[in-house]
C-alpha cells in the first residue's frame, strides 16, 4: 500500500549553521505508516508549491522561538533570537497546506507558530510573563510525564486518544497567550496554559505543546496522535 508522504520542517543549529532533525519526528511518522520527507530550510514560491503538490501532509516541528514581529511585538530580553529563514519557510508552507485542505500537525514551536499565523499571540517567556506558571522545561529523560493536561470534552484530541486527561512531557519557555479566533483549545495545563489546539474549519489541523516524538515508543496517546495524522493524510 502506498504510504502518505509527510513534509517535515527542519531544525536549525545557529552555532554549526546547519539543518538537523530529531529522529523521533521521523520515527513517529514511520511507525504510524507514513513516509516522512525533511524539506529544505529555504524554498521559493515554486519550490514550496512543489512540496505542497508532492506531500500529503505537513508536520511543523519544535525549535527556535517564533519572531515576536509576527504577532506585532518587539522582542523582550528573554526571547531567544529567531530564525527568519525558518519562519518564512513554515509560514509559506502552512498557508499552502491550510488553504489546500491538507492535514497539518504542529509540535511545540509548531503549535505556537500556528496560533501566531492565525492571529494569536504568545508569552515570550512563561516564567517572566505568566504568574503562577508551572515549570515547563523538564530535565531528561524526555519520554516521561511531568504534568497533566485536561482535554476538552468532546474535542478532537479527546476523540483521538480516548482520554479526558493525559500525562505529558514538557520542554518550552514560550506558550499561547491569546488564542487565535479560529482555533479551539483542545487541552489545558493545570496552570491554565493552552497546551493543544485544533481548527474546526479545517479537515485536520491539530497542534500540541508537548513532545510526542520523545514519548511515542512508550505512550499510546502519543502514538495515537501520529496515527490519526497519518491516517488523515492517506
Amino acid at each position: 500500500m502506498k504510504k502518505p508522504v509527510i513534509a517535515v520542517t527542519p531544525l536549525w543549529d545557529d552555532r554549526l549553521e546547519s539543518i538537523w532533525m530529531l529522529p523521533g519526528y521521523l520515527d513517529g511518522l514511520r511507525a504510524a505508516g507514513a513516509l516522512p520527507l525533511m524539506v529544505p530550510l529555504e524554498a521559493d514560491e515554486d519550490d514550496a508549491q512543489q512540496i505542497f503538490s508532492l506531500c500529503d501532509g505537513l508536520l511543523l516541528t519544535g525549535g527556535h522561538d517564533v519572531d515576536p514581529a509576527l504577532y506585532g511585538q518587539a522582542p523582550e530580553p528573554f526571547c531567544a533570537p529567531p530564525c527568519p529563514r525558518r519562519d518564512a519557510l513554515e509560514r509559506t508552507l502552512f498557508h499552502l497546506f491550510r488553504q489546500g485542505g491538507k492535514p497539518i500537525l504542529g509540535i511545540c514551536r509548531g503549535v505556537q507558530l500556528i496560533n501566531v499565523l492565525m492571529g494569536g499571540t504568545l508569552y515570550q517567556d512563561l516564567p517572566a510573563q505568566k504568574p503562577g506558571v508551572l515549570p515547563h522545561v523538564m530535565q531528561p529523560p524526555y519520554d516521561r510525564a511531568v504534568h497533566t493536561v485536561a482535554l476538552t470534552e468532546g474535542g478532537m484530541l479527546s476523540a483521538i486518544t480516548g482520554a479526558r486527561e493525559l500525562g505529558v512531557n514538557s520542554y518550552h519557555h514560550q506558550g499561547i497567550r491569546r488564542l487565535a479566533p479560529s482555533l479551539t483549545a483542545e487541552a489545558h495545563a493545570p496552570d491554565g496554559l493552552v497546551e493543544a489546539v485544533s481548527c474546526p474549519a479545517h479537515p485536520f489541523l491539530l497542534a500540541v505543546q508537548w513532545h510526542p516524538e520523545f514519548s511515542f515508543r512508550t505512550d499510546e496517546a502519543s502514538r495515537a496522535i501520529f496515527r490519526a495524522f497519518a491516517e488523515h493524510c492517506m
